[in-house]
């Protein structure tokens, strides 16, 4: 049976939600749940609806942009986690180089708890913005 729930730690180090407590950031890690990927197995195609965001538990996955290799991502990575506010689209095709374990998290299953929970919403809303001005000051 997969395992649910993906480790505090892990999820404080996402910038998304970095000015969350650690119990907030606790309720959002009890949604997640395991996800395994063979070798070579497309974990996310680039172009695809994005609605899931992935921390790797073990293992390594490749990120292509355009068809190149752009970097490599292992234990405690993480990858789309704006998918979980906008569904928009992949812009980077990852695949998993040696089997992949990692805990997925829908926007599904983070919806209700941000709509249910105003603190939270509010904290993420603050923090995206400030990732966009630091994005528009680069």
């Amino acid at each position: 049976m997969a395992r649910r729930g993906a480790p505090v730690k892990a999820l404080q180090r996402v910038p998304l939600f970095a000015d969350l407590s650690k119990k907030e950031v606790g309720q959002i890690a009890r949604l997640f749940k395991e996800r395994r990927f063979a070798e070579g197995e497309t974990v996310v195609p680039v172009g695809s609806g994005g609605a899931a965001f992935f921390v790797i538990d073990s293992g390594e996955a490749t990120v292509f942009v355009r068809g190149k290799k752009k970097s490599t991502l292992g234990p405690n990575d993480f990858f789309g986690e704006i998918a979980l506010i906008d569904e928009g689209k992949r812009m980077a095709t990852i695949t998993a180089t040696t089997e992949l374990v990692c805990y997925g998290l829908t926007f599904w299953d983070f919806r209700p708890l941000v709509e249910s929970n105003g603190v939270i919403g509010w904290k993420l809303l603050q923090q995206m913005a400030k990732l966009f001005r630091a994005a528009r000051e680069d």
